[in-house]
């Protein structure tokens, strides 16, 4: 059954809650250990904060820069722990998918089916998703801006499903850069869903010569900061007890043991904001 606050989340009138939603964990499921202790730790940082928490881990990762780059455990084994933190700590869970076929597999395993930013206009993928009966996360591609994604959403509550979030990534900058335009976030609040900052992704620099993204996350204070003073219902914060050593996107994961700090910080500003 999902917490109260995931079912009033799409009903605008009722839905108002004193702090921000956290989607949050490693980019990737690497180990039980590993997705495990994050699980523990972020869940409890969020009840003494009285922050929502939704656990977020990739049980693969089909978008890699490397063909050699790491993609998963199996796609059994991932979505099986991922499942298993959900029952183990209570929390609501999300894991992106990449093909149509996906959506079926993957959602009696999680609550939110995620689309990932390069195939937010595959309607395929976005009708799969939404008859799954599951809550569908779509992050804004890094060529559109907030106001195009009213397509999405329209895919997805034609196909009779009306759980829809939007996450804000940035938008290409040059060529191994990325930028936020905070304006998306009202904007596609417009479009009367959810929207979530996903402060990590947001600060990659992709496409390096190394076949390795890049990233600042000395900055993921800053992108969440912002996020919140302007209305965000949400923050998306990847994270890792030793993000040097993560399989994937450790450039620009948050260090575990800095996310408490962060958190309260964000939530005597959320208060200032409201």
């Amino acid at each position: 059954m999902l917490p109260s606050f995931l079912t009033t989340l799409f009903k605008p009138q009722s839905y108002n809650p004193d702090h921000f939603l956290l989607i949050a964990g490693p980019c990737v499921v690497e180990s039980e250990e590993i997705v495990m202790e994050v699980a523990d730790k972020v869940s409890a940082i969020c009840k003494r904060l009285n922050i929502p928490y939704i656990f977020k881990a990739s049980y693969r990762k089909a978008n890699r820069t490397s063909a050699g780059s790491f993609t998963g455990i199996g796609d059994d084994s991932g979505l099986s722990l991922i499942k298993k933190v959900g029952d183990t700590f209570q929390l609501p869970t999300t894991s992106d998918i990449h093909a149509h076929e996906e959506a079926a597999i993957a959602a009696p395993f999680v609550d939110i089916l995620q689309i990932p930013a390069f195939l937010c206009r595959q309607t395929d993928l976005l009708v799969a998703a939404a008859e799954t009966g599951k809550i569908v996360n779509v992050k804004k591609g890094q060529f559109l801006n907030g106001p195009s994604m009213k397509f999405a959403v329209e895919k997805i509550r034609n196909a009779g499903n009306n759980q829809v979030m939007l996450t804000e990534r940035g938008n290409t900058f040059g060529y191994q850069d990325l930028v936020v335009d905070y304006r998306n976030i009202p904007w596609m609040q417009e479009h009367t869903v959810p929207v979530i900052m996903d402060c990590t992704h947001s600060l990659q620099q992709p496409n390096q010569t190394s076949g390795i993204t890049g990233g600042n996350p000395n900055l993921i204070g800053t992108i969440a900061r912002a996020a919140i003073a302007v209305g965000a219902d949400g923050l998306f914060i990847e994270t890792h007890p030793n993000p040097s050593i993560a399989k994937s996107d450790g450039a620009n994961m948050l260090q575990l043991d800095l996310l408490e700090p962060l958190l309260e910080k964000l939530v005597k500003l959320r208060r200032a904001a409201l």
